[in-house]
């Protein structure tokens, strides 16, 4: 090809010099010109060709190797807590564990390691954060996207998701100072129900204002997600605007909403700072929402702190709490994910 074009750009060069403009001996000169440009043009194309290459597949290596340290990673937790859990049901047995009432660690040999109110203290604490968090979020996410202004909208969100970027420690305080004392100066002891300020129902209530911008931030970008075809159908045959958003709007958007929800129950139950600040450590199974309890992962903190070596059904017990919370959370998540995604597809 080179050689090709080098002829033709000679036969220009000749007739450069044949209408009289150049003297004859420049036709070899800007031959050899034009050759040499065409020769450096085409050796600059394939260094770029190449430079593109390499560093499309650079960055494709680099994102192979982070997807494959984060999943090596997760591998490696599950299987850590899974050979700790299995040499702890080989000194305890299973059906102790998981259906005893009663949990009473001591190092003397005669520990009794029920999960159940454990269990029962997560669950119930967060139940109650539900209660808090889904009815202000969701109205938060339908004011927000249906009725606020877009001046109102661009300064009431982020204040409302600043929430999320408080340290859970700053919660677990504002639950020990002031929901704590609160609730049991006009509630508990009025009512006879408790005298204690840690209780299900402060760490309750400060886990459910932590998830509010979770569920309201979700719930508001799956509301927007409707197709405003629908809302514009619903005008037009003459419903009112509340109207609408109750008989079209969420019962559209209700799967995603579904599926946030449980997000962020599956977060709520992973929750530690704010549940060992606010709802004590005591392990029972009581009803009583005023009386103090605690959850899997206060219990996993205080099985593993202190000088403490694994070879003892005492500390062994926190890898199979681990694992247990780890089955909870994982099998919400997925649930929760399948929801959404089916949500998705209704409208993509």
């Amino acid at each position: 090809m080179v050689g090709g074009h080098a002829l033709d750009w000679g036969s220009m060069g000749l007739r450069l010099t044949a209408d009289g403009r150049y003297p004859a001996g420049y036709a070899a000169a800007i031959t050899a010109g034009l050759t040499s440009m065409r020769l450096f043009f085409t050796q600059t194309s394939v260094m770029m060709f190449w430079g593109a290459l390499i560093t499309v597949l650079v960055v494709l290596a680099l994102l192979v190797l982070a997807s494959t340290i984060a999943i090596l990673t997760t591998v490696g937790i599950v299987l850590s807590m899974l050979s700790e859990s299995i040499r702890f049901f080989t000194m305890y047995p299973v059906e102790d564990f998981f259906f005893g009432l009663t949990w009473s660690p001591n190092f003397r040999g005669d520990s009794e390691l029920g999960l159940a109110p454990l269990l029962w203290g997560t669950l119930y604490i967060s139940l109650v954060s539900m209660l808090v968090a889904v009815p202000i979020g969701l109205f938060a996410a339908i004011y927000l996207a249906e009725y606020a202004s877009p001046r109102t909208r661009s300064v009431v969100k982020p204040l409302i998701e600043v929430i999320a970027g408080i340290p859970t420690v700053v919660f677990g305080l504002f639950a020990l100072v002031t929901v704590g004392p609160f609730l049991r100066d006009w509630f508990a002891a009025p009512t006879g129900l408790g005298n204690s300020g840690s209780s299900v129902m402060t760490a309750g209530i400060v886990i459910g204002i932590l998830n509010i911008p979770f569920i309201s931030s979700l719930a508001d970008d799956i509301i927007n997600a409707v197709p405003q075809s629908m809302r514009d159908g619903s005008l037009g045959i003459g419903a009112t605007k509340s109207e609408t958003i109750r008989q079209v709007v969420l019962p559209a958007a209700l799967p995603g909403i579904v599926g946030a929800i449980l997000l962020a129950a599956s977060r709520a139950i992973g929750e530690t700072m704010i549940v060992t600040m606010g709802a004590g450590a005591a392990a029972k199974l009581d009803l009583n929402p005023f009386e103090a309890m605690t959850t899997i992962t206060v219990k996993i903190v205080s099985q593993l702190t202190g000088d403490t070596e694994f070879n003892s059904p005492e500390t062994l017990v926190a890898f199979a709490l681990g694992m247990t919370l780890f089955v909870i959370t994982l099998g919400l998540n997925i649930f929760a994910l399948y929801i959404v995604r089916k949500y998705r597809e209704q409208y993509e």
